[in-house]
């Protein structure tokens, strides 16, 4: 299997960089992973709702330039089904036997992600009700994935 996570903004907090690289290294022997940064579009903290969606549309396009046709896209929204670990486990199992072997997480950045991206989306998945910044966000998705491969392997670390 082939997850591919797209992620608005360059990772600088020198913790979540460890975090990420520590399960993305855990993962190495089941999957193939990589991680894809798009620059976030620069823009004053305040903006009027056509900047805003002017923003997430050029950070779309970058997003959409990374995904191949026969991706499977799940986004990361707000408004996103809550999975629990044991069925994104399921999901990414179900995915890897009967459907696409290559599946796209997409975070997007502070403003969200474009109409364009979830249109491309063939799931939308939420973390739950908080707001967490997108960086934190890219550390907790891994893990998860983490989390799923070794509940679908039988192999203890899920508690």
């Amino acid at each position: 299997m082939f997850i591919q996570i797209i992620g608005v903004g360059k990772l600088k907090e020198k913790y979540l960089v460890q975090g990420i690289a520590e399960y993305s290294k855990r993962l190495t022997p089941y999957l193939k992973l990589q991680i894809v940064e798009v620059p976030d579009e620069k823009a004053p903290d305040s903006l009027s709702d056509a900047e805003v969606k002017i923003v997430k549309d050029k950070e779309g396009e970058r997003i959409l330039s990374h995904i191949k046709p026969d991706a499977h896209v799940i986004a990361l929204a707000l408004d996103g089904k809550m999975w629990s670990s044991e069925d994104l486990a399921s999901e990414l199992d179900r995915l890897g036997t009967y459907g696409s072997s290559h599946v796209v997480f997409v975070i997007g950045g502070s403003h969200g992600i474009s109409d364009d991206v979830l249109k491309r989306a063939q799931q939308k998945l939420c973390f739950g009700r908080m707001t967490l910044p997108h960086q934190l966000m890219r550390l907790v998705l891994v893990e998860q994935v983490y989390r799923a491969v070794k509940i679908n392997r039988g192999e203890p670390y899920h508690k």
